[in-house]
């Protein structure tokens, strides 16, 4: 899996319901988490592979170690390999997402 960014190319924007029953049909196992503005989280990795949509608001994630940067915004998937160091700030309005683990 490579570190990624697919934007919604719906017709309707995105929504929980919508992104819930993507992942769904992929049989994944849906979590759902939400920061306050501004927020900041801290630099982590995961042992697993990691599929992010956000519901509303946005992100900026932090690659350190990859030396890169996304702003991902409503609508936005985010496939995170596991074991890439990360860390984020929300966005002014905060970030609401769904996501999703493989194993």
């Amino acid at each position: 899996m490579e570190l990624k960014i697919t934007p919604w190319m719906g017709e309707m924007p995105a929504t929980a319901e919508k992104i819930r029953q993507l992942l769904n049909e992929q049989e994944l196992r849906v979590n759902e988490w939400s920061h306050e503005p501004n927020d900041i989280l801290p630099s982590h990795t995961h042992g697993y592979h990691k599929i992010l949509y956000i519901v509303a608001g946005d992100v900026r994630f932090e690659f350190p170690t990859v030396n890169l940067n996304l702003n991902v915004k409503q609508g936005d998937r985010l496939d995170l390999p596991a074991g890439i160091r990360h860390n984020g700030i929300v966005g002014t309005k905060g970030v609401s997402c769904l996501e999703a683990h493989v194993l």
